[in-house]
């Protein structure tokens, strides 16, 4: 399956909640299963943005639901990036003429 990965940033709504954050992690987690899809990590970070979130989906349709789902909540902005593996990039440069 396809793996991404979204940088998110807490909105002001997030920001007045922080402390409900950890448990709305959880339920992004089940939000993403029940959309297919798995969320392998994710991470609170410094600087640009506040957090990141490592996941795999069946495809680009199904991340861009579930990251439009959990934003329609209010609490953060995403971005979302395709990611490739190693092998991935590999078979992809092997192929190049």
């Amino acid at each position: 399956m396809p793996h991404f990965v979204t940088l998110y940033r807490y909105t002001q709504k997030g920001m007045s909640t922080i402390k409900d954050s950890p448990a709305r992690v959880e339920a992004v987690k089940k939000l993403a299963e029940s959309m297919g899809g798995k969320i392998h990590a994710t991470y609170l970070t410094l600087g640009r943005c506040d957090g990141v979130l490592i996941s795999e989906f069946p495809n680009n349709e199904a991340a861009g639901r579930f990251t439009l789902a959990a934003s329609q909540l209010g609490n953060v902005t995403t971005e979302t990036l395709a990611a490739f593996t190693q092998d991935e990039f590999r078979k992809m440069a092997a192929s190049l003429p």
